[in-house]
């Protein structure tokens, strides 16, 4: 992003097993930290109750899907030098485009409908507080996100960002093992990395009204996806 994957590639010079290490974990760390990355997984965050540990359930789901397919694809690059096609790229860009916008979407749908209004109220003679809609009724509680469709969330990411990232890496490697090796550790790292920053996220929320930023993350999650789709097709300006 901005260049950034290329100043940390340049430090590697494909011999060193210590260096190419260092700058696939660099790679993994930055990577997670796209913003696509990010809108789609704040959306699947918004909508959990128990914040921080939902998050990190999320986290970990999402980045492994997503190290799954980063180094699926990225296998063939190490072996045979055999890169997607440029039209299933942009397909898959602006697939993960749509995506964003479609959860954002119906995050916007559940607020509206009234699915993160919470208060306190018993169950079996506990009091306790937690989100709930009262669309369907009173005390229905909503249904979180669950790590198998972050889990699917991440696949598709990773068929979008994998080829970049895993060229900038394996462009500096001369030893099959070792680029193979690297290429893991990226994934890995990027695993790590999201569940890092998920769980950091699901923190920052914990104690805040969800009630009240979910139009505002909505709104901003639902234009980033439109402009990311549109960018993909080269019907806007795209920096990613």
């Amino acid at each position: 992003m901005f260049g950034l994957d290329d100043y940390l590639a340049s430090f590697s010079d494909g011999t060193t097993l210590v260096l190419v290490i260092g700058v696939a974990i660099l790679l993994g760390l930055r990577h997670a930290t796209d913003p696509d990355h990010l809108a789609a997984v704040t959306t699947l965050i918004a909508s959990t109750e128990r914040r921080a540990r939902d998050a990190a359930k999320l986290g970990l789901a999402w980045g492994a899907g997503h190290a799954l397919t980063l180094f699926a694809l990225g296998v063939p690059i190490v072996l045979y030098r055999a890169y997607l096609p440029e039209t299933l790229q942009r397909g898959a860009e602006t697939a993960i485009g749509f995506l964003i916008a479609g959860l954002a979407a119906w995050l916007l749908v559940r607020w509206r409908r009234g699915a993160f209004h919470a208060h306190r109220h018993s169950h079996a003679n506990r009091s306790h507080a937690h989100l709930h809609s009262h669309a369907a009724g009173p005390h229905e509680h909503g249904r979180s996100r669950t790590p198998l469709g972050a889990f699917a969330v991440g696949l598709l990411h990773g068929i979008g960002g994998s080829a970049g990232v895993g060229i900038l890496l394996v462009s500096t490697i001369d030893g099959t093992a070792v680029a193979i090796g690297a290429l893991g550790i990226l994934a890995a790292f990027t695993a790590v990395s999201m569940t890092l920053l998920t769980t950091g996220f699901g923190l920052t929320l914990a104690g805040r009204s969800i009630g009240r930023l979910a139009p505002g993350l909505g709104a901003a999650s639902l234009a980033f996806g439109l402009w990311y789709a549109l960018g993909a097709q080269n019907l806007l300006p795209y920096y990613f």
